[in-house]
C-alpha cells in the first residue's frame, strides 16, 4: 500500500511499508507503518490530515486565536478573506501546530506519542501498541474503581503538565486517550491552545476535565471537573504549577 502523503517518509528511509489503515476520523486517517530497522522502532503511526474543507472539527476559529500573530501579513489577509491560499495556510498551520505541540510536550516528559517526522500533510509518530494493532482507546477500558481513580489522577497530572507548558488540550475525552500496558497516552493535539493568548482557554480546560471526570464517574470515581480545572487555572495564574 502506498499513500502519496507518506512518500516523504519513504524517501527519508523512515518507513518501508504501510501495513494497514488503523483509524479514520474527523480530522485525519491513521496508518500503521513498518519502520526501517535503523530507526530502532518496529512500527510507526502515520497520521494523514484531511483537507480543511473535508474536516468536521467544529468552531476551529476558536482554537486559532493567538496563532494568527505568527503569520506573515500576506497570509493573515488571505485567511481573513477566506481565499484558497488562506485555506492552505490554515491547513499547514494545523499540521505544524500538532507536531510542535508534540515536540514540546514529549520533551517535557508528557505521555504523548514521540514525534518522528512531518511532511506537507502528514506526521510520523511513535507507535502505541504492538504487531497485532494499536492500543485501545480509554473508552474501551473497564477498570476497577481503584484503577479508575489512579488513572484519573494520572490524566489530571497530564493536564497539569500541559498547562505548565502553556498548553490546553481543548478536546480531551476518553476518545483521544490510549491505554497500553497499564499506562495512558494522550493523542490528537492539533487544536491545543496557549492560555496566554487564547481567551477560550479556561473554558476549554474546564470542558476537558469535565469530560474525563464524567467518564470516570461510571466507575464510581466522583470528582468535580470544574473545580479541578479552577484549581489548576488559579495555580497557573499564580505561576505555581
Amino acid at each position: 500500500m502506498r499513500i502519496e502523503a507518506l512518500e516523504p517518509f519513504f524517501d527519508e528511509g523512515l518507513i518501508e511499508s504501510v501495513i494497514r489503515q488503523v483509524k479514520s476520523g474527523k480530522e485525519a486517517t491513521v496508518y500503521m507503518c513498518r519502520a526501517r530497522p535503523w530507526t530502532g522502532a518496529e512500527f510507526f503511526a502515520a497520521k494523514v490530515y484531511r483537507p480543511r474543507e473535508e474536516r468536521s472539527f467544529r468552531n476551529d476559529a476558536m482554537y486559532r486565536e493567538g496563532r494568527m500573530a505568527v503569520l506573515k501579513e500576506r497570509d493573515r489577509r488571505a485567511v481573513a478573506k477566506k481565499t484558497g491560499w488562506g485555506r492552505e495556510v490554515l491547513f499547514g498551520q494545523w499540521l505544524f501546530q500538532e507536531y510542535e505541540n508534540l515536540k514540546v510536550l514529549h520533551a517535557a516528559g508528557a505521555r504523548v506519542p514521540r514525534p518522528v517526522a512531518r511532511g506537507e500533510s502528514a506526521v510520523l509518530l511513535e507507535w502505541i501498541g504492538d504487531e497485532s494493532g494499536a492500543a485501545p482507546h480509554l473508552r474501551e477500558v473497564r477498570p476497577s474503581h481503584d484503577d479508575a481513580a489512579a488513572l484519573l489522577d494520572v490524566l489530571v497530572g497530564q493536564v497539569e503538565l500541559f498547562l505548565r507548558e502553556n498548553l490546553v488540550h481543548g478536546d480531551l475525552s476518553e476518545y483521544n486517550v490510549l491505554f497500553w500496558q497499564g499506562g495512558l497516552t494522550v493523542i490528537d493535539l492539533p487544536q491545543m491552545v496557549d492560555p496566554r493568548f487564547n481567551h477560550s482557554a479556561q473554558r476549554l480546560l474546564t470542558r476537558d476535565l469535565e469530560n474525563v471526570c464524567r467518564y470516570f464517574a461510571r466507575f464510581g470515581v466522583q470528582r468535580e471537573g470544574r473545580w479541578v480545572a479552577q484549581g489548576l487555572w488559579d495555580r497557573w495564574l499564580r505561576s505555581e504549577l
